[in-house]
C-alpha cells in the first residue's frame, strides 16, 4: 500500500506546508544531527563544472544522504515528452547490460513525474496504479522517493531514490534533506550547463576557424570540403559529416564524406524530386528526428541513421551546397543549442567557401592570362624563329653538293616541322578553356597533361591501355581526372622532376575480382621527405576507397628508384 505522497501540499518537518526549512530553529534533534551530513553533501554537489560528472555526483550524494541502494536522475527532453538522458548509481555494468535500454520516460511513474513534477514518496511503488513494472533482469525495488530538480525556475529533471537500506520506508526527514539537496543540485546543474555551453561554443568557433584556414590556404577544393565534413562530424558528435553540392539536373551530389566506416556515399546524387532538396536549395534548414522512418527521405543511404541536421551552405542569398550531420539510430536528438551552433557554423563555412572560390577565380584568371601570354610568345616569337631557321636550312640543303650533308639537313628540317606542330598543339591547349573540354576520358587526360606541361617546363609522357573511353564510367572517370590533377600538382610543387610518366590502364583486375582502371603517375624527382606533408596522398586514397578502390605510392623511375610512383585504381 502506498504512503501519502510528499507533494507541495505535504507538511515539512518544520510544520510549514511545502516550504523548505530556512534555518536550524525548530528542527528536530534527528534532523539537526544530519545537518553536517547535508552540508557536506551540498559541498560535494557544488564541486566541478562538467555536466555529466555533476549528475553522477548528485546521484551518489543523494543515495548516501537518504541511505538508499539506488539513485537516478532523469533529464527531461526539450519537448517535455520524455527523457533525453538517464544517469544512475547502484546498478553495476553487468546488470545494466542485461537490462538493456534505459528508461525513456514515456510511461510509468517516470513518465508521470515528467507531466506532474512534484515530490512523490511511496512505500511500495509496484502498488501505484501508474507503475508499469520493471524489464527483465531489473533488480527488485519497493520504496520510492522522487523529487523534481529545477534550474532557474524550469524543470530540468527528476531525482529518483529507491530501496532504503534495511527495508525501511523513506521518512519525512529524508524528503526534507533530498529537497534541500535538489535545490543545491539545480544551482550546480545551472552552473555546469553554462560552463558546458561556453565550452561548446568555443569548440564550434575553433572548428569554424579551422575550416576558414583550410579553405583559404590554397588547398584543393575537394580537400577543403573534406575538412568541412570532418569538422562538422566532430563538433556535432555525429556518425558522419557529409557535404552536397548542386548538380546540373537540379538535385544535389555528395562530394565529401567523413565517416569512420566506408559508406559508398561519395558521388551519389539525390534527385530533385526530393522535397528535402527543394527546401535546402531554397535556403531552409531541415531537421529530422529519425531519418530511417521519415517519409521525405527518398534514398536508402539514410536508413541507418536517426536524428539528422541538414543545413544549407548559403551566403548573401546564394546556396552553394548543404552540410549534413546524421547520428546513429537511437542516439539522442540534436538540442536547440546544437542546432543554433551548427547553423552558425554552416554560415561561416559558406562564407569561407565563397571567399576561397573568389580567391581561386583570381588565381585561375592569373593563370589564364599567363597562358595567353605564353601562347602569344610561342606563336609570335618561337614558331616564327623556328620557321625562319627551317627556311635557312632548306636553302643550305639546296646549295650543298655533299649527300651526307643534304640528308642531315633534311632530317633537321623534318624535326623542326614536328617541333612546330607540337608547339601549335600546346598553343591550342593553352588557349582552350575548361568548359571546352571534350567528354572522352582519353582527351581529358591529355588535356590535364598539356596543362601541366606549362608550369612543369616539359610535357609528361603518356600511355593508354585498353578501351579507356568506352568502359570507364562517368563517376570513376571524374575521380580519376581529379586524382591525375592532384598527382601532377604534387609532382610540380614538390618533386622537382625532369621526367613524368602517366599511364591509364583499363584492363586491370582488382584484388576483389572486379574490372577496374588504374592510373599510374611516376617521376624521377626528390621523392617524399620523411615527415613531409601527405594530405594530397590521403585525399587520393580517400577518393579511391569511396569508390571501392585503393591508392598507394612507392619508388619512382629515377636512378636507384629516385622519385615517386603514385598508383590510383577503382572499379568501373
Amino acid at each position: 500500500m502506498s504512503a501519502p505522497s510528499a507533494s507541495a501540499a505535504s507538511p515539512q518537518p518544520d510544520g510549514t506546508p511545502g516550504a523548505p526549512t530556512r534555518g536550524l530553529q525548530g528542527l528536530s534533534p534527528e534532523l539537526t544531527a544530519r545537518v553536517p551530513q547535508l552540508l557536506e553533501a551540498m559541498r560535494s554537489v557544488g564541486a566541478g563544472l562538467e555536466l555529466h560528472t555533476t549528475l553522477d555526483r548528485i546521484c551518489e550524494t543523494a543515495a548516501e544522504l537518504a541511505d538508499a541502494h539506488y539513485a537516478a536522475i532523469g533529464v527531461v527532453s526539450e519537448d517535455g515528452k520524455g527523457l533525453s538522458d538517464f544517469v544512475y548509481t547502484g546498478i553495476d555494468e553487468v546488470t545494466a547490460d542485461r537490462i538493456g535500454r534505459l528508461p525513456d520516460g514515456h510511461k510509468g511513474l517516470l513518465g508521470a513525474l515528467i507531466h506532474e513534477p512534484e515530490t512523490l514518496r511511496l512505500a511500495d511503488l509496484s502498488a501505484d496504479p501508474r507503475s508499469c513494472g520493471f524489464p527483465a533482469h531489473h533488480p527488485p525495488m519497493r520504496t520510492f522517493l522522487g523529487v523534481p530538480i529545477r534550474v532557474q525556475g524550469e524543470i530540468f529533471g527528476n531525482l529518483y531514490l529507491t530501496e532504503k537500506r534495511g527495508g525501511a520506508d523513506f521518512t519525512e526527514y529524508d524528503v526534507h534533506m533530498v529537497h534541500v539537496l535538489a535545490t543545491e543540485a539545480g544551482i550546480a546543474i545551472g552552473n555546469a550547463r553554462l560552463y558546458e555551453a561556453a565550452m561548446q561554443r568555443e569548440r564550434w568557433i575553433d572548428g569554424s576557424v579551422a575550416v576558414t584556414t583550410a579553405l583559404l590556404s590554397g588547398s584543393d577544393a575537394e580537400e577543403a570540403l573534406a575538412v568541412v565534413a570532418e569538422q562538422a562530424r566532430h563538433l556535432a558528435d555525429s556518425a558522419a559529416g557529409i557535404v552536397l553540392l548542386p548538380d546540373d539536373e537540379g538535385g544535389m551530389e555528395i562530394v565529401a564524406v567523413s565517416s569512420d566506416e566506408p559508406s559508398g556515399m561519395l558521388g551519389v546524387i539525390i534527385p530533385p524530386e526530393s522535397h528535402i532538396i527543394g527546401e535546402l536549395l531554397a535556403g531552409d534548414s531541415v531537421f529530422l528526428d529519425d531519418a530511417a522512418t521519415d517519409p521525405r527521405v527518398l534514398t536508402d543511404l539514410a536508413r541507418g541513421y536517426g536524428p539528422v541536421m541538414m543545413l544549407p551552405l548559403q551566403s548573401d542569398g546564394r546556396v552553394m551546397g548543404t552540410l549534413v550531420t546524421p547520428r546513429a539510430r537511437g542516439a539522442r536528438p540534436f538540442s536547440e543549442t546544437e542546432r543554433t551552433l551548427a547553423t552558425q557554423f554552416a554560415s561561416q563555412a559558406a562564407l569561407a567557401l565563397m571567399m576561397a572560390e573568389a580567391q581561386r577565380d583570381r588565381e585561375r584568371l592569373a593563370v589564364y592570362e599567363d597562358r595567353d601570354r605564353i601562347a602569344r610568345d610561342l606563336h609570335d616569337l618561337v614558331i616564327q624563329r623556328l620557321f625562319a631557321t627551317g627556311m635557312m636550312l632548306e636553302s643550305a640543303q639546296r646549295r650543298s653538293v655533299v649527300p651526307e650533308v643534304q640528308r642531315g639537313v633534311g632530317k633537321a628540317v623534318d624535326e623542326l616541322d614536328v617541333t612546330i606542330q607540337e608547339i601549335r598543339t600546346a598553343i591550342f591547349a593553352l588557349q582552350q578553356g575548361p568548359a571546352e573540354a571534350p567528354s572522352g576520358l582519353r582527351t581529358r587526360v591529355l588535356r590535364e597533361i598539356n596543362m601541366a606541361a606549362v608550369p612543369l617546363g616539359f610535357k609528361p609522357t603518356h600511355h593508354f591501355a585498353g578501351p579507356v573511353d568506352t568502359v570507364v564510367g562517368e563517376l570513376t572517370g571524374k575521380n580519376l581526372i581529379a586524382a591525375l590533377r592532384e598527382a601532377l600538382s604534387n609532382a610540380f610543387r614538390h618533386a622537382r622532376a625532369d621526367r613524368i610518366d602517366v599511364v591509364v590502364d583499363s584492363t586491370v583486375i582488382l584484388p576483389d575480382g572486379q574490372q577496374g582502371v588504374r592510373l599510374t603517375v611516376a617521376d624521377d624527382g626528390v621523392g617524399i621527405a620523411e615527415g613531409g606533408r601527405r594530405s594530397g596522398l590521403k585525399n587520393l586514397k580517400r577518393r579511391a576507397e569511396s569508390l571501392g578502390g585503393d591508392s598507394w605510392y612507392g619508388p619512382g623511375i629515377g636512378e636507384d628508384g629516385a622519385g615517386t610512383t603514385v598508383v590510383w585504381q577503382a572499379p568501373y
